[in-house]
């Protein structure tokens, strides 16, 4: 990684192309470029068939030149350093100090660049990539720039021992608030680069953090599991906590068993009392005939006026 230094004082860790990615680049670019020229000197040559040799000849250079050379350098001003060839292998062409360049930038290595790859077959481009310290041709040292790389390889995957299924239970009751963040911190890093350390490199820092959780969490590691898949399990189970918090879904509630009593909504609301109706259903007699069986059923008293009110039955 080469560290440049802008003109604000900021120290930029950029990591510039070797050759064979921009090797790699250079041939896309220059098929691309070649197929193009190809194909507009064939449809020159058939529709002005009529030309006298000297300005078909100033024609087949004009197209040189508009192709060849200004086709490129057109291309890396308006994408600022990424050619075709460039996107493929993930390069990009800056300033020494990491900005991005500008036609004068892309005209001098394009017109350099003829010379160094297409008249002296790329001898001299790969002789200066190979001596640089920082692979730049001649190219690059006339015009101030830098290939630099813009994705960077991805870093493998360690294959860590899962902890024990038995162990879950224990994992769920810990006590992690204790645990600082910076102790995370490098319990994920050294789970992340595992794999890059010597084993018994790794098995003693395993040892030193399984020690510093355990210090705060009051819990020894269960007997018969490696540091390394403890600091694993400690490290998942945060995680699955962490993502119950965010989502607001700290767990599944159980549900309320028979014998527990009924809630204070259910207590204020009075029971629903039974209609006349329900209690007495009226009786299917007509008005006439209660009033009689009421006057024989022995009752002594003057009778009753008639107020058109019928009592139940």
């Amino acid at each position: 990684m080469s560290e440049l230094v802008t003109g604000e004082a900021v120290v930029l860790g950029l990591r510039p192309a070797r050759l064979p990615s921009r090797a790699l680049a250079v041939c896309v670019d220059l098929v691309i470029v070649w197929v193009i020229y190809l194909a507009l000197t064939l449809a020159l040559l058939v529709s002005v068939d009529s030309l006298d040799p000297a300005a078909l000849a100033a024609v087949q250079v004009g197209l040189f030149v508009v192709v060849l050379v200004g086709l490129p350098i057109a291309v890396e001003t308006l994408t600022g350093g990424r050619s075709v060839g460039k996107i493929a292998a993930g390069l990009r062409v800056v300033r020494d100090d990491g900005g991005p360049i500008r036609f004068r930038h892309a005209l001098v290595r394009g017109a350099v660049g003829v010379v160094e790859m297409q008249l002296l077959f790329g001898v001299v481009a790969c002789t200066a990539s190979l001596v640089s310290e920082r692979g730049r041709r001649l190219g690059d040292v006339f015009a101030g720039t830098l290939v630099v790389r813009e994705r960077g390889p991805r870093p493998g995957r360690t294959a860590l021992p899962p902890p024990p299924r038995w162990c879950a239970a224990e994992f769920a009751e810990l006590d992690l608030s204790r645990v600082p963040d910076a102790l995370w911190l490098a319990i994920r890093q050294f789970l992340l680069r595992a794999g890059q350390l010597d084993p018994a490199v790794r098995h003693s820092m395993a040892e030193r953090l399984a020690d510093d959780v355990i210090e705060r969490t009051g819990v020894p590691v269960p007997h018969g599991m490696p540091a390394i898949s403890y600091l694993a399990g400690v490290a998942a189970e945060r995680r699955e906590r962490e993502a119950r918090r965010s989502s607001g879904s700290p767990g599944i509630p159980s549900p309320p068993s028979s014998g527990m009593p009924p809630s204070r909504s259910s207590e204020s609301q009075p029971s629903p009392q039974p209609s006349s109706s329900t209690a007495a259903p009226p009786s299917s007699r007509p008005a006439s005939e209660r009033e009689s069986s009421a006057r024989g059923s022995g009752e002594d008293g003057p009778p009753t006026p008639r107020t058109g009110f019928v009592p139940p039955s």
